[in-house]
């Protein structure tokens, strides 16, 4: 096995503490482990098993996605920095125990300053064969002591995000009534078109996994279906929801989307800084993604203390009242949405993290750290 540490500057903000090069070439294994800031207190973020065509691609997704975690895990209230890690291959084809068990030594080797948990491509089961290499693994098996899939709090906290969202843009934070369209309809995607229809909306959905599309007819047969993304983003629809990978609001995307809210669970969904402009021009309310879809984390982050279903969920409904409030900040301050969370939660970073500055007797013993 061997590993490498490279400072970078990401594209914005403050640069990266630690990025970490994880090889082992009898397993296969290719991994980037991204540490942006543990001023909070330890990196929290999932793993994510992708086939990414070149090693600066999983590089520049590493980059953006340990970013967003830390403001993700900041405007969420946890006590965690950001971070994130990415296995190069393809899950299906490249994914045994002994790559696993290898990544999970990496992640112990850092000490506890990354924790883990499942992201695209891993999974409950995945987390809970890393788990038998490092301490610093959540998202296991409530048979391993864990909390389960973190996909059932996610989609209840951008269902949650979407009411706040409602309210803003129609003065009610209902979706009944309402259209909405889902991009998308994996481990996130599935549970929130139950919560969406539960409340009354009608849903229409497309993804490119055709086994997904049909697991959520058969549980839901009054969904629609359309072709694709184009289609759905150019449908009358009025709220729009990515809830696949990335980069999923582009130029040409905002420039026909018919929606009135964008609220959806996808990590990092501009594709470009200035997106949040052109959303605003068109008078596109958009609810930011790492505001929104932070109850898989709030999930994770709560089985570190003994993981209770109801505390985290009470914790994960918060985020309709911190979607609103950033939301009504971006409205007073005359800025996108975007920006307006970032600044909150980068008031939380430095507000709260330079409490570390205040030392603190170490257990046991007289020494100060």
């Amino acid at each position: 096995m061997t590993s490498g540490v490279l400072s970078r500057q990401p594209g914005a903000g403050q640069p990266h503490e630690q990025v970490v090069f994880c090889t082992d070439e009898p397993s296969g294994l290719r991994a980037i482990i991204a540490i942006y800031t543990t001023s909070l207190g330890p990196a929290l973020g999932g793993t994510r098993f992708y086939p990414y065509e070149t090693e600066q691609d999983a590089v520049e997704d590493v980059l953006a996605l340990s970013r967003a975690m830390a403001y993700k895990n900041a405007l969420a209230g946890l006590d965690h920095g950001g971070g994130k890690a990415v296995i190069i291959g393809d899950p299906a084809v490249d994914k045994t125990e002994p790559l696993l068990r290898a990544y999970g030594r990496f992640v112990e080797s850092l000490g506890g300053r990354y924790v883990t948990a499942a992201d695209v491509g891993t999974y409950v089961a995945d987390m809970d064969v890393i788990a038998r290499e490092s301490r610093w693994v959540t998202g296991r098996s409530e048979a391993e002591g864990g909390a389960g899939d973190s996909s059932v709090l996610t989609a209840y906290g951008v269902f949650e995000g979407m009411r706040a969202a409602a309210e803003h843009a129609w003065g009610t934070p209902s979706l009944a009534g309402r259209t909405v369209g889902i991009a998308g309809v994996g481990k996130v995607g599935k549970h929130l078109t139950g919560h969406l229809l539960s409340d009354g909306a009608q849903v229409v959905v497309t993804d490119v996994d055709a086994e997904a599309l049909e697991r959520v007819v058969a549980a839901h047969p009054e969904v629609d279906v359309v072709e694709d993304t184009d289609a759905l983003v150019r449908a009358d629809i009025d709220l729009y929801s990515p809830c696949a990978l990335g980069g999923a609001l582009t130029d040409e995307v905002v420039a026909v989307l018919r929606a009135t809210v964008v609220c959806g669970a996808a990590n990092n969904q501009l594709a470009h800084p200035g997106v949040e402009k052109l959303l605003a021009d068109r008078g596109i309310l958009y609810a930011p993604d790492f505001c929104v879809n932070s109850g898989g984390v709030i999930q994770v982050a709560d089985e570190l203390v003994g993981f209770n279903f109801a505390r985290a969920q009470v914790k994960t409904r918060k985020i309709f009242e911190t979607t609103k409030a950033v939301l009504a900040a971006a409205e007073a301050e005359g800025v996108p949405p975007e920006l307006a969370a970032e600044r909150m939660a980068e008031r939380r970073m430095s507000q709260v993290g330079r409490l570390r500055g205040i030392r603190l007797p170490e257990q046991p013993g007289g020494m100060y750290r």
